[in-house]
């Protein structure tokens, strides 16, 4: 079996501009990412230069104009069976109550509710939330619903978990919350995680490994830094650490620029 829990090697993806069929705009040009098995990665780098591409073709939801995506050594057919994805936005079902929302993803497999039931119950109970499994999710917090779909996800089983910042639009303290909470989850099982966010010392707080991108247009990796912090991690605590600080500096050196950059075309669009 293959070290590499998802490969995603010379990936180039291009879309058709709307405005212009006949003009194509290339978002990610022969980019080469690896994650191992059990190891946590983070990818940074500025707004809009295709961070959340790459976790749509790592989960098989987008397919690259060329390259090669493998999992656990196979070529990857549609979508990737052995990974959950976590979303930025809500993706919870608004007319199920917390614990059904839970157990779809286990119904859909097949799983009798009854036994659906048990594990999504235990679940809840895991990130939290034993006693609301009765809520709705505007009955939630916007961390409860958060911790409802990490188990919504987690209870899947999956060999490779896909996040595309997921805590973004919580406030700060339940945004460390959460990361403390994923970071227990993850130590249990040691699953392969690929997180997706903009914010670096969320990135080094969590992460094994940073990978940061160029701007657009053609984003590709121009900076892999590993993350020598001892674990466990408390994400607020490790923040005053100074390897923490010294690697902060190291990354967003190579992310300074093109974060300006990716600044100035957000506001080329806007004008």
């Amino acid at each position: 079996m293959s070290e590499f829990a998802l490969e995603l090697t010379d990936i180039t993806v291009t879309f058709r501009s709307r405005e212009d069929k006949s003009q194509r705009y290339t978002a990610v040009a022969n980019t080469t990412l690896r994650i191992r098995a059990g190891e946590f990665v983070s990818v940074v780098g500025p707004t809009g230069c295709g961070k959340s591409t790459l976790l749509n073709i790592g989960a098989g939801l987008l397919e690259a104009s060329s390259g090669e995506v493998r999992v656990f050594g196979e070529p990857l057919q549609g979508i990737n069976r052995r990974a959950g994805y976590m979303f930025q936005t809500e993706a919870l079902m608004p007319w199920r109550s917390a614990i059904d929302n839970v157990m779809v993803g286990l119904q859909y497999r097949g799983v009798p509710d009854a036994e659906a039931r048990v594990q999504a119950q235990a679940w809840l109970e895991r990130v939290g939330l034993g006693g609301f499994g009765d809520r709705y999710p505007h009955q939630l917090s916007g961390g409860m619903r958060k911790r409802t779909a990490l188990a919504q996800v987690l209870a899947l089983d999956p060999d490779i978990i896909l996040m595309d910042e997921p805590f973004s639009a919580l406030d700060i303290q339940t945004r460390q919350l959460m990361e403390n909470e994923v970071l227990d989850l993850w130590a249990a099982k040691k699953k392969a995680v690929l997180f997706i966010t903009h914010d670096l010392d969320e990135a080094i707080a969590m992460s094994d490994r940073v990978v940061v991108l160029s701007a657009g247009p053609g984003t590709r990796p121009i900076g892999e830094f590993d993350i020598d912090l001892t674990r466990p991690r408390d994400v607020s605590e490790v923040r005053a650490h100074p390897r923490f600080v010294a690697l902060h500096t190291q990354i967003w050196a190579v992310m300074r620029e093109e974060v300006l950059k990716g600044y100035a075309q957000q506001l080329k669009k806007a004008a």
